[in-house]
């Protein structure tokens, strides 16, 4: 059984059909990305996974249970999290701040401050940074935080949406790193990224998003090796 099971999703904007039956899985232990140019769907797709857009059509199950009308803090209850494109920290908090937000679904002060320390071991600018306002960060400094955050919670399935989105090459190997390390520590990732080479290499198995529909799926090297992929998303 899948871990994550997506089954013909249909969602609309008022009368604008934004996804038109999208269907995929993700099964424990994986990292499934999900591509395609602005505009195909992409956001979407994650927004409604975790209840924050009404599903007009299909269904979302998650370790067996259905949870299309579960609110968002029921989803993250159930061992799932998600960074958002854009980051979406908490601009007016601290860093740490931030991060304790992350933590709301526990109550043991012991275990948040452990939580809390190895965030800072992953992320040691954020320990520096850490009583500074999360608003006053650079870019780099807030996607580690959004990463920081959603980890607070010891997510099952970590759902990252555009993580290198305007970010420095530099930055961006080290997001791709972060988000490896995570996995090998068993954490199943579901990735939505631009950026089709850096995360076609690091994926179990990926889909092609074009206009609210899946066109393409395969195994991350079977993707990567694609004309039609080299072409359209790997300058080929």
């Amino acid at each position: 059984m899948a871990m994550l099971e997506v089954k013909d999703l249909q969602v609309y904007y008022g009368v604008i059909q934004a996804l038109k039956g999208i269907s995929f899985e993700v099964n424990e232990g994986e990292i499934v990305t999900l591509i395609g140019a602005n505009g195909a769907g992409k956001t979407t797709t994650m927004q409604s996974i975790m209840g924050l857009i009404p599903i007009k059509h299909g269904t979302v199950t998650y370790e067996g249970q259905v949870i299309n009308k579960l609110p968002c803090h029921k989803t993250v209850q159930l061992g799932m999290s998600q960074v958002p494109e854009g980051r979406r920290i908490f601009q007016e908090l601290t860093v740490y701040q931030n991060l304790l937000m992350g933590a709301f679904t526990e109550k043991n002060k012991k275990k948040i401050k452990r939580d809390i320390e190895e965030i800072y071991s992953k992320f040691p600018r954020l320990e520096e940074r850490k009583n500074q306002i999360a608003g006053t960060l650079s870019g780099g400094e807030q996607q580690m935080l959004a990463m920081g955050r959603a980890m607070m919670s010891h997510p099952k399935l970590l759902m990252l949406d555009e993580p290198s989105m305007g970010l420095s090459p530099l930055l961006v190997d080290q997001v791709f790193d972060i988000i490896k390390e995570y996995h090998n520590s068993g954490t199943t990732i579901l990735l939505v990224e631009q950026n089709a080479g850096k995360s076609l290499a690091i994926s179990d198995r990926a889909y092609v998003l074009e206009n609210g529909r899946i066109v393409l799926s395969g195994t991350g090297k079977e993707l990567m090796e694609s004309e039609e992929i080299k072409k359209a998303y790997l300058g080929g």
